[in-house]
């Protein structure tokens, strides 16, 4: 015999009444067939419930562990019964939103955002290294947005047929130890960092092209490139082996400041994916939307950034940005 949910009811029944007797006239059953029912639930189990003498039925240790997980699984098949029929007749189901993220600082306040605004929305993310296979997994309807970004006018491959929209734009920064003696500045020259060695996150777009390509046009080519996590780039810097680029909005880390990049040789372009015929389209502009707001509430812990965006009004977000297919 397979355990079921009204095997459960029974042992809950004979639990909270305390005889067999009384639960069977609960339960609208004959006290026979209950008895025979818990002897039938009883071998499934592999030992008794209860000890039953005149005083009643009093639950075993075995009967204590059913009770427990029973205890969880009615309520809970109750709720999922209750909200089906609610949503069975309503005819809406709740927003469902699939994100995928590449290294990005504002995906956990997209969710954020979502949830606040949608508490019914379902939101699951799902995390990697490779714009292309989170363009892949879009194009395959496996995840409804990519959350990427690209280094100055690049565009992510036009081999998956998405729409890409603009988040934000901003300048690449470097991630430097306070003590460090270039800490003390607002701005760093690249061609300052000639001896440095650098840590970076992997990533399969053309940015370590673009860096290698700046430094060049800085005079020097760069020295070690160690790869690894971004809390393995955080440690490194923090440990003065290693410097690091970084996005405008990475979390401020105590111990380590943010430095712009004199000439702003690196720009960070955060795009939003989704295929363009897929159900998901549909809630694309609400989607970039709250990606825009994502990101400036990622600007709070950033008052001297905020305070060089509207100095530079090419950067951060910028209306209209249109959609371009890729």
């Amino acid at each position: 015999m397979n355990l079921e949910l009204r095997h459960l009811r029974v042992v809950c029944a004979i639990a909270e009444t305390g005889s067999v007797t009384k639960a069977a006239s609960a339960l609208g059953l004959a006290q026979p067939a209950l008895t025979a029912q818990l002897q039938r639930i009883e071998r499934t189990l592999g030992g008794p419930l209860f000890d039953r003498d005149r005083r009643g039925a009093r639950p075993t240790a075995l009967g204590e562990l059913v009770l427990a997980r029973a205890r969880v699984l009615l309520p809970a098949m109750k709720g999922l019964q209750d909200e089906a029929a609610r949503l069975a007749g309503s005819g809406d189901a709740p927003p469902c939103y699939r994100l995928g993220g590449v290294n990005s600082p504002i995906l956990g306040r997209m969710v954020h955002r979502l949830a606040a605004e949608q508490p019914p929305a379902q939101i699951t993310t799902f995390a990697s290294w490779s714009v292309d296979e989170l363009a892949q997994l879009v194009a395959g309807g496996r995840l409804d947005f990519a959350l990427t970004g690209v280094c100055g006018d690049a565009s992510p491959s036009a081999g998956f047929g998405l729409s890409w929209q603009e988040v934000a734009i901003d300048p690449v920064l470097v991630l430097l130890p306070e003590t460090h003696p270039l800490a003390a500045h607002d701005e760093v020259r690249l061609g300052d960092l000639r001896h440095e060695q650098w840590v970076a996150a992997p990533g399969d777009g053309c940015f370590s092209d673009c860096f290698a390509a700046a430094c060049a046009r800085a005079g020097f080519t760069p020295r070690k490139v160690y790869e690894t996590d971004i809390r393995g780039c955080v440690d490194l810097v923090d440990a003065g082996v290693a410097v690091a680029l970084c996005q405008a909005t990475f979390r401020p880390v105590a111990g380590l400041v943010t430095r712009r990049l004199a000439g702003i040789p690196l720009r960070w372009r955060l795009l939003l994916g989704w295929h363009p015929d897929s159900p998901a389209a549909r809630e694309a502009e609400l989607v970039l939307e709250t990606a825009k707001a994502a990101y400036v509430d990622s600007l709070a812990p950033h008052p001297a950034y905020l305070a060089w965006l509207p100095r530079n009004p090419g950067f951060g977000v910028r209306q209209p940005s249109g959609v371009r297919p890729g």
